[in-house]
Formats: C-alpha cells, sequence, structure tokens
C-alpha cells in the first residue's frame, strides 16, 4: 500500500491531549509512557505521526499559543497601549487560573524547568517567549497614548516580567482572585490611577 495505513487515530485530538500532560507535568517530568497513554496511541504512531518527543513538544507549543495562549497575539490587536497591556496582564491570569486546565503557563513552565539534555526545547521556548515580546515592543513603537518618557522596549520586557510572575505564582497555587488583585495592582501602577 503506498504510503503506508491510514491513521486510526485523531491527530488534532491526540496532540490536544499531549498538550494537557507537557502542561501539566512540564517537559521532562512528561514520559514517552505519559505521553502514549494519555493520546491513546502506541510509540511507533506516535513517532510516525509526531516525530520523536521534542519534535512533539514543538508542535503542542504550537497549539498552544495559537489555542489557549492566543489572547496574547489577540491582545496586540487592541486599539490603545492601554487595552493591549490590560489585555496581557489580565488574560494570563485567566489563562494560568483556568477551571479546566492545569495552573501556570506551558511556556514559562518549559523556559524554567529544562535541564541540560534539554536545551534544544529551552532555546525554543525562550525563542519564542523573544519573539512575543518583540511583537508587544513593536506594538507599543507604534502607540500614540504611551505616558512621556516611556521606553517600548522596557515597557514590553516588564509587561512579560509581570505575566512570568502570575504564571509562577499561580502554578505555584495562588488563586485567581489573589492574582486578580495582583494584576489590578500592577496595572495601576504601569498605566496610572485611570485604569479601567
Amino acid at each position: 500500500m503506498p504510503g503506508g495505513r491510514p491513521r486510526s487515530f485523531d491527530a488534532d485530538a491526540a496532540l490536544d491531549r499531549a498538550l494537557e500532560v507537557f502542561w501539566r507535568q512540564g517537559y521532562e517530568g512528561t514520559s514517552l509512557s505519559d505521553l502514549t497513554e494519555a493520546m491513546g496511541i502506541n510509540r511507533p504512531s506516535l513517532y510516525a505521526a509526531f516525530g520523536n518527543k521534542e519534535e512533539l513538544f514543538g508542535r503542542v507549543l504550537d497549539r498552544y499559543l495559537e489555542g489557549p495562549g492566543a489572547f496574547a497575539a489577540d491582545a496586540l490587536e487592541a486599539p490603545t497601549s492601554r487595552e493591549v497591556v490590560e489585555r496581557l496582564v489580565l488574560g494570563a491570569v485567566e489563562l494560568t487560573t483556568g477551571d479546566h486546565t492545569p495552573r501556570g503557563c506551558l511556556s514559562v513552565k518549559s523556559v524554567h524547568a529544562c535541564g541540560p539534555d534539554s536545551a534544544p526545547v529551552r532555546q525554543d521556548a525562550v525563542g519564542r517567549r523573544k519573539a512575543g515580546e518583540a511583537a508587544l515592543r513593536r506594538r507599543l513603537e507604534r502607540a500614540t497614548d504611551l505616558p512621556p518618557g516611556a521606553d517600548p522596549g522596557v515597557m514590553a520586557g516588564l509587561v512579560h516580567t509581570i505575566t512570568d510572575g502570575i504564571a509562577v505564582q499561580a502554578a505555584g497555587g495562588r488563586g485567581r482572585e489573589e492574582l486578580r488583585q495582583v494584576a489590578d495592582l500592577a496595572l495601576r501602577a504601569l498605566l496610572g490611577s485611570d485604569q479601567r
């Protein structure tokens, strides 16, 4: 048969299940057995459809950024810099404290919890995060409503530091309401007292 047998599983559903496992356990904390069990496939099928664990994780990161993490790209379309920053910070709270998703952020976990053997995975995640920060900087450079003297690059770095901190605190067990209060305070400090 040319091209081999057709797949007997839903690749998109399997990828979603892999995303959930990686999000909950991190890259290094997830074994191939964890993945095959969650995805409902055997190792040869995993390799044939997704490549090795590192390649699968790259596809999972894409799916995460296009799915649960898509609020970040959407936020850049807001009409004012104030709304961009609000949507990013408040969106981070919602993403990382979801009722039906693992706590924390898959991208932040993969940057902070990879050892030397997983350096390529960490570098990929770092590169994606840098690209997100650069996109925010470019959006802020186009803004006409930044406070006088505000540096778009520094502000983009600060916003990413805040959202990363929210993700770390959520993974550590802080609740949505508590993190929402932290986010509101951070937004007042960043944007002034007329926030929202």
